[in-house]
């Protein structure tokens, strides 16, 4: 069985999932609701996913090893480890979510920007970063550079709409796995405490 300091690994790597899954799920929350937070909360977002999505398998294994320690388990116990098998599935699906949503909307914030440049040197005007007019040019070349900033516009918007959905699924995803996440350390919290103190 895996220990830390003497002490079994489980009630203290389980606590990595514990909070940082519902945090997470809160950022997506925020970040679905305010897309323009995603820039400064993305990639911390996206991190505390990743880590409370790989504490879950470490933390069914180390129940496994102190279930197994310990002889067994009361009914308690395997309602308990019953109910963490299904926060595997969900972790994942909410974490790829979460990448989905920061990637892409980063993807989008980048082609949004582009556009921005593209679109006034396609109407001939200014380009924003030389200050420069753009030199008379052929009916053809501005016709090419137009198709060009619309095939942007179109990407940004199309990338813009991923990102938006996949965060709103993201958002639900992660609520649903911080119910489980109650639900399964009800289960956990009952089979060692019950009985204590009252």
């Amino acid at each position: 069985m895996l220990t830390v300091g003497g002490i079994p690994a489980h009630p203290l790597v389980v606590h990595a999932a514990v909070v940082l899954l519902p945090l997470a799920a809160i950022g997506a929350v925020v970040v679905a609701l305010r897309p323009s937070l995603r820039r400064s909360l993305g990639i911390p977002l996206a991190l505390v996913t990743i880590v409370g999505v790989l504490a879950v398998p470490i933390a069914t294994r180390t129940g496994d090893q102190l279930r197994e320690a310990l002889g067994g388990g009361s009914p308690l116990v395997e309602v308990h480890e019953e109910r963490a098998d299904n926060l595997l599935p969900w972790a994942v699906l909410f974490g790829l979510l979460v990448l989905v949503s920061v990637v892409v909307g980063r993807m989008a914030d980048r082609a949004a920007a582009a556009v921005a440049e593209i679109e006034p040197i396609a109407a001939g005007g200014v380009g924003p970063r030389t200050g420069a007019t753009a030199p008379a040019t052929t009916r053809a070349t501005t016709r090419a550079t137009t198709q060009t900033a619309t095939r942007a516009a179109i990407r940004a918007v199309t990338l813009r709409r991923v990102a938006t959905t996949a965060g709103l699924l993201a958002a639900l995803a992660g609520i649903a796995v911080a119910a489980l996440v109650v639900w399964i350390g009800d289960a956990g919290a009952q089979s060692v405490w019950q009985g204590v103190g009252g």
